[in-house]
């Protein structure tokens, strides 16, 4: 495998979420590895194990279809360290969705661009560009991100981008709340042959509520090879400022 690692600062599937026109929210994205790889994949890396990492992540409605975002992730490494692992910026738009509480296909795209540590990635320089398609009503919610990854710079500039998929189905239990799976992958450069077991991919059980005084999202992944990481538990909280 390249010498490449995946900063797991967010981990999430896009949905059909959006800030109206002129809204300003924060969501704290909080994981960590009490199970998972500790030997790097290249000199310096900050390996996930017993790793904490801690993002808060900045949005703003531009339109009724766009939203800005930035992420600032800081990473607890097993030493004690803390690191800041560099800004993210993003733009989403989601040109399909159904009405608020309604039932329907929704469709879009999120860029990112991302000016990263060295400690966490070979490449310091990334783009993103994650599709955003799935279906939802009352009871159920159905969601993949085919996300594809470059490197800007590093080793792997002017390469293939890597293809990390993932996926996410919820069942409504009652009111605003619901549980499901969620399944995420890293499967390397896309058309050079991914689908095999030396790739890390991870299968969360995954509870939201809007229910609690802040709304919570709160998981637990188990890797599916050796390739992932054994055991991660990830939670999302979310702060909703102005209209």
């Amino acid at each position: 495998m390249p010498a490449h690692a995946v900063l797991p600062d967010e981990i999430q599937v896009y949905t059909d979420d959006i800030n109206a026109p002129g809204q300003f929210a924060m969501e704290l994205h909080l994981n960590t590895t009490p199970s998972g790889r500790s030997t790097p994949d290249f000199p310096g890396e900050v390996t996930p194990f017993h790793g904490t990492r801690v993002t808060p992540e900045f949005s703003y409605g531009l339109t009724p279809t766009l939203e800005a975002g930035l992420y600032l992730p800081y990473t607890r490494d097993a030493d004690g360290s803390l690191l800041f692992g560099g800004p993210k910026f993003r733009l989403k738009w989601l040109p399909l969705r159904p009405e608020e509480d309604g039932a329907g296909w929704f469709a879009g795209v999120n860029f990112e661009v991302a000016l990263l540590n060295h400690n966490f990635e070979t490449a310091t320089r990334t783009a993103e560009v994650r599709p955003i398609i799935g279906w939802k009503n009352r009871d159920w919610l159905v969601a993949a991100n085919p996300v594809l990854d470059w490197s800007l710079n590093g080793p792997e500039h002017g390469s293939r981008p890597d293809f990390n998929p993932s996926v996410k189905v919820a069942r409504t239990l009652v009111s605003g709340t619901a549980l499901g799976f969620e399944y995420y992958a890293e499967l390397g450069p896309l058309g050079g042959g991914v689908f095999n077991g030396e790739r890390p991919q991870t299968l969360y059980v995954a509870l939201e509520t809007d229910r609690t005084p802040v709304p919570l999202h709160f998981a637990i992944g188990r890797g599916l090879n050796d390739a992932a990481d054994r055991w991660t538990v990830k939670a999302i909280l979310e702060f909703s400022f102005g209209k």
